[in-house]
C-alpha cells in the first residue's frame, strides 16, 4: 500500500487505461465487425467467478497525534509569579492554575471571560456562569441565574475559606480563569520570580487529538461528525470522528505544531473518543483511513479480468464451465476498488465463470 505524507492516497484501484492496456496485451484481442456475432472460445488459462460483494474505496491522510493548540493564559494578576505547575500538569476546575504574591488564581469552566469584580447586587451571564462553577464544586444554598445574591455572597464566602483565602464575599476579575474544560499545561512562559500580569503560561485541551492538514481538495470528504479510523505506530487503530474543519491560516493549533514552513490548506480535527486505546502515546505521526466511497451488494470480478474492446468499452470472457468454450460480452464498469471493479451486463450473475490472463 503506498502512502504520501499530507496527500491523499488511492488505496486501491487501477488506472481504466492501465487495465485495458494490460488485458489487451495480455489476452491478444481485437475487436470484431459490427453485427458480426461475438466469437466462440476455446477455454482461457485460468478463470474466476463473478461475485456479489461491497466495495469499499478507503484512502489515507498523515496526521498528527497531539494535544491541540497550545493557548496562552493570560492572567490580570498584580505582583510576583511565586508557582507555576509543571508542563504536562492537568488542571481542573477549582484548581490552581498559578499562585500570585501566594494568592492563588483559580480555573473555572465557561466561554465567558472574567472581565469585571463580582459582587452582590451585579447581574448577567458572567453570574450565572461563576454560580454554576460554584454548583459543580458542590457549593450550595442559592440559586444558579443571573443575579449575584446575598446567598451567592455566602457560598463564596465558604469556597474562599477553603481557599485559605480572606472571606470578602467579593470575587476579584484576577483571580479567576475561565476554560472550556480540564486543560493540560503546554509550557511555563515566564519563571517563578516574574510579573504576574500578563501570559505566564501556554495550556492545550487535556485529550488527545489528532491534526491533519491537507490542501482543501484532499479533505473534501471532511465533514463534522464524519468517521474515519486512526492507524497508530505499530499498526493498531482506534475509531475517530471529525471533530472539525477549518481553514490552516485560521488554525493557530497546527501551525504551531506543524513548523513555520507548514504552508496553507486545511486543517482537520479527529477526535478519539476511547483515549484508554492510545495507551501511553501522546504525540506523533499517525494515519487516518476514511471511506471515500462505498457501493453495496454489486457483482464484482478482479480487475484483470477485463478486456478493452476495439469497439471501445469493456467486456468479459463468459465460460461455459461444462464445454470450456467462451464468448465475450460486453460490460457497464463502475466503482473500482480493492483490486476488483463492479461489472454489469447481459447475463452476468453472481457465479458466472469468466476468464482471467493466464
Amino acid at each position: 500500500m503506498r502512502r504520501a505524507s499530507g496527500r491523499a492516497v488511492l488505496l486501491s484501484g487501477l488506472s481504466v487505461a492501465a487495465v485495458a492496456a494490460a488485458a489487451a496485451a495480455t489476452l491478444g484481442l481485437g475487436g470484431r465487425g459490427e453485427g458480426e456475432p461475438p466469437p466462440r472460445r476455446t477455454g482461457p488459462a485460468a478463470t474466476t467467478v463473478v461475485t456479489r460483494q461491497d466495495l469499499v474505496d478507503t484512502q489515507t491522510l498523515t496526521g498528527k497525534l497531539g494535544y491541540g493548540a497550545a493557548v496562552p493564559l493570560t492572567t490580570t494578576a498584580t505582583g510576583t509569579v511565586t508557582w507555576l505547575p509543571e508542563p504536562g500538569a492537568t488542571v481542573r476546575r477549582g484548581q490552581q492554575l498559578l499562585r500570585a504574591d501566594e494568592q492563588p488564581v483559580v480555573l473555572l469552566y465557561g466561554p465567558v471571560p472574567m472581565f469585571r469584580d463580582l459582587a452582590e447586587g451585579a447581574k448577567g451571564s458572567d453570574v450565572h456562569q461563576l454560580e454554576k462553577n460554584l454548583s459543580a464544586l458542590g457549593y450550595r444554598g442559592f440559586t444558579v441565574d443571573d443575579n449575584f445574591s446575598a446567598a451567592t455572597t455566602a457560598a463564596v464566602k465558604r469556597w474562599q475559606k477553603d481557599l485559605q483565602l480572606p472571606e470578602t464575599g467579593v470575587v476579584e476579575r484576577w483571580r479567576v480563569v475561565y476554560a472550556p474544560g480540564p486543560v493540560r499545561i503546554a509550557q511555563r512562559l515566564v519563571r517563578v520570580g516574574a510579573s504576574a500580569t500578563g501570559d505566564v503560561l501556554s495550556y492545550t485541551g487535556n485529550t488527545r487529538i489528532v491534526t491533519i492538514r491537507a490542501d482543501a481538495g484532499e479533505v473534501g470528504w471532511a465533514a463534522k461528525g464524519v468517521r474515519v479510523t486512526v492507524v497508530l505506530p505499530g499498526g493498531g487503530t482506534v475509531a475517530g470522528k471529525v471533530s472539525g474543519v477549518a481553514p490552516a491560516d485560521t488554525d493557530q493549533q497546527h501551525s504551531e505544531q506543524a513548523g513555520p514552513d507548514a504552508g496553507g490548506g486545511t486543517v482537520v480535527t479527529v477526535a478519539i473518543a476511547d483515549q484508554d486505546a492510545l495507551g501511553k502515546l501522546d504525540a506523533g505521526p499517525v494515519e487516518v483511513r476514511y471511506t471515500a466511497k462505498e457501493r453495496k451488494g454489486v457483482l464484482t470480478v478482479p480487475v484483470a479480468a477485463l478486456l478493452a474492446l476495439a469497439e471501445g468499452g469493456y467486456g468479459l470472457e463468459v465460460v461455459d464451465p461444462a464445454t470450456r468454450t467462451s464468448h465475450i460480452v460486453p460490460v457497464t464498469v463502475g466503482m473500482f476498488a480493492g483490486g476488483r471493479v463492479e461489472v454489469s451486463g447481459a447475463g452476468i450473475t453472481a457465479g458466472t465463470t469468466v476468464g482471467m490472463p493466464g
